[in-house]
């Protein structure tokens, strides 16, 4: 069974970084999703993929894997960038840009 291993990204809609410090665990499918034929709905057979397991640490998820037997890979975070900004900037001397109303 493969399992992978990430960090939640911080929802984009929302300031707070609440979730964004969990680990989670999800497993691949191992079988395809294929149309019902009575009903249309998409379905597989596979039940591992509704698991999605939160870890404090990403060693904690490595060592779960490990201690379970399941092969893992893990996907690093990007780092966040900011960038400092000040109000007062828009109306400096040397700006490149015009200033308009």
């Amino acid at each position: 069974m493969q399992a992978r291993i990430y960090k939640e990204p911080k929802v984009a809609t929302q300031s707070g970084r609440a979730k964004a410090a969990d680990w989670i665990l999800e497993f691949e499918p191992a079988n395809k999703r294929e149309p019902d034929p009575l009903m249309g709905w998409t379905s597989s057979s596979d039940t591992q993929t509704q698991v999605r397991l939160r870890f404090p640490s990403k060693e904690d998820a490595i060592r779960h894997c490990e201690r379970e037997g399941y092969m893992y890979s893990v996907e690093e975070p990007r780092e966040r960038r900011v960038r400092p900004k000040a109000y007062a900037d828009n109306f400096r001397y040397g700006r490149l840009g015009l200033w308009t109303h």
